[in-house]
């Protein structure tokens, strides 16, 4: 009996998409630049280390995340003498973020995690580990409008709810969140500097400029706040939305830095927590 003609092209077409679409190798490596740390709250202070060093409750108040002993007396010694409670153990680095509050109850980011991305220049190859000691600060915490604020607020889960400079009003079920890129171009010489951004730039059109010309791992702090509804009665401890701003004091064991800069950043490879890849 001759099978219908429709019966045997449709078999045809189905061998030939077999063949055409080539079937992924197993443990094929993610092509994304990356490795992370997750960092929960570690404790709540007026004190900024970097800004306002050695001077305990003259500013406003942060959540202070990854090293435990993080207060306005913290140097490169006494960081790298603490503990942290990072995912890895090994960072021990020291992170920072302005309060949020609702009226006057502060509300702890209940996930917070930071990347360290390849992205925001054309070469990833070219990237250097992040140098021991490096001291960045990124946002604007005086920031009194959207053009002198790099802020970013958005909906977890809630992509139609456009992103602002100012707090977003979330659906119910999803949550509040805000990221801040911090600036990827060291100037080679010095850890910290007088404004505590000199030292440091953003890349240019892909590239670091020459007065800044070396790269580092894009540090992207990510922020999730167990907040939805109105944005009522909410602000940061520096003031609106609009001046959520970060802090990172660099204490990654150097040998750790550099591991998962050449296995995840320069080769493009997205990596674990552990700086592997499967």
């Amino acid at each position: 009996m001759r099978k219908p003609l429709f019966h045997i092209a449709a078999v045809i077409g189905l061998i030939a998409t077999a063949l055409s679409v080539p079937v992924a190798a197993q443990g094929e490596p993610v092509r994304v630049a990356e490795f992370l740390a997750e960092c929960p709250i570690s404790h709540r202070l007026p004190d900024d280390p970097i800004v306002l060093p050695n001077l305990p409750g003259a500013s406003h108040s942060h959540d202070f995340f990854g090293n435990r002993s993080t207060n306005a007396r913290s140097n490169q010694q006494t960081l790298e003498g603490a503990t942290g409670n990072c995912n890895p153990v090994s960072d021990i680095s020291s992170y920072w973020v302005p309060t949020l509050y609702r009226d006057n109850t502060a509300i702890a980011p209940t996930g917070v995690t930071f990347y360290y991305l390849g992205e925001g220049v054309n070469n990833p190859a070219a990237i250097q580990p992040t140098p021991y000691g490096l001291k960045i600060v990124a946002g604007n915490a005086k920031a009194t409008g959207d053009a002198d604020s790099i802020a970013r607020w958005s909906c977890l889960h809630a992509g139609h709810v456009n992103p602002s400079k100012n707090f977003v009003q979330c659906p119910a079920g999803t949550m509040l969140e805000t990221y801040l890129d911090f600036p990827q171009c060291w100037d080679g010489r010095n850890l910290d500097s007088s404004d505590h951004k000199s030292h440091m730039s953003y890349p240019v059109a892909g590239g670091c400029p020459s007065s800044h010309p070396v790269p580092v791992p894009k540090l992207r702090m990510v922020l999730r706040y167990p907040v939805n509804g109105t944005t009522a009665g909410l602000r940061l401890s520096s003031g609106t939305g609009q001046t959520m701003h970060g802090d990172f004091f660099n204490v990654w064991p150097r040998a750790e830095m550099e591991r998962r800069v050449r296995n995840c950043i320069n080769v493009v490879i997205k990596c674990d927590h552990n700086g592997n890849h499967g």
